[in-house]
């Protein structure tokens, strides 16, 4: 609800503080007293188009600030989008300097100005004669009509809410689907491709380990060769040339027996040179280096290459090899099974389409049901309300499925008999047009609207028994809704919860509008003024005390 709104220095206002309450506010006051400029005022906090021509004369800045006590939901969701922190108060500024500049700010953190008209188209809703209803897009009638049904039928809400279930699965398969068929198509495409690297993997057949295993065995075989030479060189040695040291060794103990002398004194030592060559003979054995298969070093080394040539072709490492070609034989089955898995994908597809169809058709046949009894209840609005010549309906047309439904709504209308019906931003403007809202505004009215309705031309070209008519369906909103009217009508402004009267003073100097709320004989003498002009007569002041409602 809108609780209050500050204005200055905007046109002829100065400064004005205005507190608005609950229920029907009205404002009055004398052609050309300011009420449009309150309007426009407004529509700027909420985000409107600026205009430099706003500006109070001598003046280099208007300021406008609405407050308001509540949050909807929908403003919530935006001021969630934007980061902006708010408690059940929300506070929208809007100011305009000489030099073209706007600035926008909610609840003092500045803002882009079409945020603030997000939020703004949220929190208020302005019928008049240059505004964009928002009944007049058609792309909210739909919406409009569900939240009637709503209210009217309560089977409608459990069948929209499994038509929007209904929808998303069959969204989904239909996505999962399209997936496959992609897939499918790029990889039958791959098909050859597949089958080759995985004709090349099976028949390396890498293990996991095989790559370090074969790793160690080269580097062991590759030692083993050089160790080889070694010993060579050692036996060599030990051979010189044919002679081998221990036959060297033996010939020289053979020398020594020859000594005469008995005992030999060198006994001791031949025992020591035949051992010496028994010792080096088996060294001679032992180090003889061991017959060494070439081909075993090649294939090692081969099989080694394949591995890790297959782990760089495949961007994995060997170890992953196996799970390479596991993942491409699992490539390759999935197209060999590929009608299979079509086929189950569009059986799914198939099922959800038929649920989803079943729901939409139900919800279809209710919108109908909802859009006749819209009809009948418009139709017994209009006589009274001066509109008894038109004629309402409720276009329902075939769309694409979507999470509502299949259902495209319009609102049509023809104000007079003979014409064909148009939707409702293709008639009439100005009073005939305002009225018209109200009386869809009466009848759509959900309690759980948290928007404020401003109405301006709303009595243009009506009075008397027509203009009670209209202040009767403003009372009846205003029970769930707040509204602000500007109205020329006294029967309108007797049902007033709060009545302001707009006033102009002027002097040599400047001219200044003025806002002060009624009461009592000022209220009584206010309605008066409306009814019998500028000479105020007992008989209208006793006709505007049967006018005021509250």
């Amino acid at each position: 609800m809108l609780t209050n709104l500050y204005i200055s220095n905007v046109v002829l206002i100065e400064k004005l503080n205005l507190e608005f309450g609950n229920g029907l506010n009205i404002m009055t006051g004398e052609t050309g007293a300011g009420k449009s400029i309150l309007l426009d005022a407004l529509s700027l906090a909420l985000g409107g188009r600026s205009d430099v021509g706003l500006i109070r004369n001598g003046t280099d800045m208007a300021t406008i600030i609405a407050t308001f006590d509540s949050v909807n939901d929908s403003a919530k969701q935006i001021l969630d989008e934007n980061g902006i922190e708010y408690t059940d108060e929300l506070i929208l500024r809007r100011t305009l300097s000489r030099d073209g500049k706007s600035r926008a700010w909610i609840n003092d953190i500045p803002v882009s100005v079409k945020t603030l008209k997000q939020i703004g188209d949220e929190l208020v809703e302005i019928h008049g004669q240059f505004e964009n209803h928002s009944l007049l897009d058609t792309s909210t009638h739909l919406t409009s009509l569900d939240d009637y049904a709503k209210l009217k039928d309560k089977d409608f809400n459990e069948v929209l809410n499994k038509t929007h279930l209904a929808y998303s699965e069959l969204h989904k398969n239909e996505k999962q689907l399209k997936q496959l068929q992609e897939i499918l198509e790029k990889s039958e495409s791959e098909r050859d491709f597949l089958e080759h690297n995985v004709s090349e993997l099976r028949k390396l057949n890498p293990q996991p380990g095989e790559e370090e295993e074969l790793a160690n065995q080269r580097s062991m075989m590759m030692d083993a060769e050089k160790n080889a030479g070694i010993l060579t060189d050692a036996v060599s040695v030990l051979k010189n040339n044919g002679n081998s040291l221990d036959e060297q060794i033996c010939s020289v103990a053979h020398i020594l027996e020859r000594i005469k002398t008995n005992p030999n004194p060198y006994s001791e030592i031949i025992d020591k040179l035949y051992d010496a060559a028994s010792t080096v003979a088996e060294i001679g054995e032992q180090i003889q280096p061991e017959t060494m298969d070439v081909n075993d070093i090649d294939s090692i080394e081969e099989r080694l290459f394949a591995i890790r040539g297959a782990a760089r072709k495949y961007r994995v490492t060997a170890d992953e090899l196996p799970n390479k070609l596991a993942e491409m034989e699992s490539q390759l089955n999935a197209i060999d099974n590929s009608d299979i898995e079509l086929k189950k994908c569009k059986s799914l597809v198939a099922e959800s389409q038929k649920i989803f169809n079943e729901y939409a058709d139900k919800l279809t046949e209710l919108r109908k049901v909802s859009a006749d009894n819209l009809r009948k209840q418009i139709l017994q609005e209009l006589p009274d309300l001066k509109l008894g010549s038109a004629d309402f309906m409720v276009d329902i047309s075939d769309t694409e499925p979507n999470a509502n439904g299949k259902n495209d709504i319009v609102f049509m209308i023809k104000t007079n008999p003979g014409t064909p019906f148009a939707p409702l931003h293709k008639i009439a403007s100005g009073g005939e047009l305002s009225r018209l809202m109200l009386a869809l505004r009466v009848v759509l009215n959900n309690p759980d609207n948290q928007k404020t309705l401003i109405f301006d031309e709303l009595d243009t070209g009506i009075s008397g028994a027509t203009a009670s008519a209209v202040g009767d369906r403003l009372n009846k909103l205003a029970h769930n809704e707040q509204l602000l009217v500007v109205t020329h009508s006294a029967q309108v402004a007797g049902f007033a919860d709060k009545h302001f009267k707009i006033s102009k003073q002027s002097n040599q100097d400047s001219t200044t509008t003025t806002v002060v709320e009624l009461s009592g004989d000022d209220r009584i003498n206010e309605i008066a003024r409306i009814i019998s002009g500028a000479t105020i007569t007992s008989e209208s002041i006793a006709t505007a005390k049967t006018l005021i409602k509250h």
